[in-house]
């Protein structure tokens, strides 16, 4: 599945795309969210998970320009 077609997906079936293909990678807080990283194939997906309303706001590719990545590079190693 390409990045676009991917990205073209509803929510849920981005969700199950995830949790049947990828693999759990780390775990952040970021302001309101808990942000789930996950590799699927050779990219990395964020999914964002908003506590206070329980549900799943944005699934989106990783930016790795972002400076979200400061978070993930203190906890594990992202080819840049």
């Amino acid at each position: 599945m390409s990045r676009e077609d991917f990205k073209n997906l509803p929510l849920h079936k981005k969700i199950q795309k995830l949790y049947i293909d990828g693999t759990f990678v780390v775990a952040i807080r970021y302001y309101s969210y808990k942000v789930n990283l996950y590799l699927l194939g050779s990219d990395y997906v964020e999914v964002f998970y908003n506590h206070k309303l329980d549900r799943i706001d944005k699934i989106d590719f990783l930016n790795r320009e972002h400076t979200r990545m400061k978070f993930y590079l203190d906890q594990i190693n992202i080819p840049i």
